[in-house]
């Protein structure tokens, strides 16, 4: 029996402190940039339908609210790394019961978070969709989607911090698995509840949260009833203050710097809801395609934070050092080879949300400049997952804060308007990935000075 268990350790576990890494380093990051697309999915899922089933108008409304849900799911994917890089340096340091206190206190603080964000955003739909300058014509539309959608936040902020939970073992094949199930279940849903049963984007937001639930339910099993040192006991749930600290000391600056891309780009979908619906629906369309490329850099991000979190726990600087260039090397290869495709096939992919041949050309458009721009993101999230292995998460929050935040705005307000066009807007993302990269890359060298701190 014993053997058995150990087998299934092994196989679900990667062991990050030993042996080859390049290898280990691909087994990790593809699971979850598969998942991250998957969970992206839910509300590609609601656009498309919307727009086949629903209308141009329904499709319109339930993409304006796209930059808001990737605002939040961006801010509660970067708290849960707190969880990952703390849980992961204890593991890594032969610290069980330190791991053990930071697994429990990363799932009550999911839950409280939680619905704490799902009351508070109820109050800001309407200041929100005013602020975007969502048109009249599909205002009620994105109106609805988006209150419905806010009350599974609880949900959501529980999936990410259970996947972060689960990573920082190395297994990233069980956040997979279950949101899989729950992305074929959220599409048939859809369908069925914008076509025979007519619901509309409440119905299809009420789909988003009970798909999201089933993927709950399932790591909720997987992580009672793991034979890992992150195996969760009811009864043990309790806020440690030395956890809490620790994951939010991580987690927050993560948090905000993910969220401050988002906090910029609803100031550019505002400039873009100025260009009316087709150039709205073509964006929508296209920021959905974009995140296919985003997610599987952010999965070499993540991997760089995970990895270098467990090597820094077990005192192995030599292997964060290596994390880093096997990380940028196998982050630049797969990843060039989605930009390269998603640029080809680019047309074809706009038309599956709407195949207006004048959506399909200002979705094109939008990808050639923002998937160029990709380059720069590669390494803008190794070099900051990186740092955060190390628990450095507030300095990259900063400078994010000015290369993306205040550079964006400043050119959405005073540079744009001397030439309100698409192209011109669009150009605001090249130049501000590449300040933020050049920026975190120089961050890098100067934290190399001294001794990166511990997580402890």
């Amino acid at each position: 029996m014993a053997e058995r268990a150990a087998k299934g350790r092994a196989g679900k576990q990667i062991d990050m402190t030993q042996g080859s890494m390049w290898d280990k380093i691909l087994l990790f990051s593809i699971p979850v940039a598969v998942t991250a697309i998957l969970q992206q999915l839910y509300n590609t899922a609601d656009i498309a339908v919307a727009g086949q089933l629903v209308g141009t108008n329904a499709e319109a409304g339930v993409g304006s609210n796209a930059f808001i849900i990737s605002l939040l799911v961006s801010l509660f994917q970067g708290i849960s790394l707190g969880a990952n890089v703390v849980v992961a340096t204890a593991i890594g340091a032969g610290d069980a019961e330190r791991a053990h206190r930071a697994v429990h206190t990363a799932v009550l603080l999911a839950l409280i978070g939680g619905v704490a964000f799902a009351l508070l955003t109820q109050l800001l739909v309407t200041p929100l969709l005013v602020a975007l300058s969502v048109p009249a014509e599909v205002f009620d539309f994105a109106a609805s989607y988006l209150r419905v959608y806010l009350l599974g936040l609880p949900i959501i902020f529980l999936y990410d911090f259970e996947a972060a939970i689960l990573r920082s073992v190395g297994d990233t094949w069980s956040p997979l698995r279950a949101l899989a199930v729950s992305s074929v279940l959220n599409l048939a849903l859809d369908v069925l509840v914008a076509g025979p049963l007519g619901q509309g984007t409440v119905g299809l937001a009420v789909t988003t949260i009970l798909s999201n639930g089933v993927a709950v339910a399932i790591l909720l099993h997987g992580l009672l009833h793991t034979d890992t040192e992150v195996r969760l006991v009811p009864s043990d749930l309790r806020l440690d203050a030395w956890a809490m600290r620790r994951i939010l000391s991580v987690g927050l600056p993560a948090g905000i710097q993910s969220a401050l891309f988002s906090v910029a780009n609803i100031v550019i979908q505002g400039a873009i809801n100025g260009l009316g619906a087709t150039v709205m629906a073509g964006s929508s369309a296209s920021a959905s395609i974009e995140s296919i490329s985003y997610y599987n850099i952010n999965a070499f991000g993540q991997a760089a934070t995970t990895f270098v979190g467990q090597n820094n726990g077990a005192r192995r600087q030599d292997r964060c050092a290596k994390t880093l260039r096997l990380c940028l090397l196998e982050g630049y290869g797969v990843c060039g080879v989605f930009i390269a495709l998603i640029l080809v096939f680019g047309r074809q992919l706009v038309g599956i949300f709407n195949p207006d041949p004048a959506v399909i050309a200002e979705g094109y458009t939008r990808i050639c400049y923002v998937i160029s721009a990709h380059l720069f993101s590669i390494s803008i999230e190794v070099f900051s997952g990186y740092l955060r292995g190390y628990g450095i998460s507030l300095p990259p929050a900063v400078w994010t804060f000015f290369s993306i935040v205040v550079v964006r705005l400043a050119y959405v307000f005073f540079l744009y308007p001397g030439d309100p066009t698409f192209t011109h807007l669009l150009l605001v993302y090249p130049i501000t990935l590449g300040l933020n990269a050049a920026g975190l890359i120089a961050l890098y060298f100067m934290m190399r000075q001294g001794d990166a701190p511990s997580v402890s």
